[in-house]
This record gives C-alpha cells, sequence and structure tokens, in this order.
C-alpha cells in the first residue's frame, strides 16, 4: 500500500505528496480514510495530474467538507 501525505485542499481539487518513486499513475484511485465528528469518513480521489516533486493533483469523487 502506498501511503501518501495531503498538502492542499482547494474545494474537490487535493495535492498529495508522495515519495518520488511511488507517485501513483494518472487517473488511479486514491481513498482517503478520515474523522469528522467523531465519524469515520473514506473518500475516493481520482489522480489527475503530476505536479513534480512526488505530487499528484486529484479530484474528489463527493465533498471534500473536513479534510
Amino acid at each position: 500500500m502506498n501511503t501518501g501525505k495531503i498538502v492542499q485542499v482547494i474545494g474537490p481539487v487535493v495535492d498529495v505528496q508522495f515519495a518520488e518513486n511511488s507517485i501513483p499513475p494518472i487517473y488511479q484511485a486514491l481513498t482517503v480514510e478520515f474523522t469528522v465528528s467523531g465519524r469515520k469518513e473514506t473518500l475516493t480521489l481520482e489522480a489527475q495530474q503530476h505536479l513534480g516533486e512526488g505530487v499528484a493533483r486529484a479530484i474528489a469523487m463527493s465533498s471534500s467538507e473536513g479534510l
């Protein structure tokens, strides 16, 4: 499993930092698990662009509120 770190959220656009050699391919689904008000949520993202330095820009498939 490849783990990244969210570095920026602007509406449905989410930038995720990965190690240089493990950035996911374009159109790869990414899942984010987080907690909002004590409730676990899972959000699916789709990688759309490689920005360089291990950062992938992804689009949220549902609301990114709470990230």
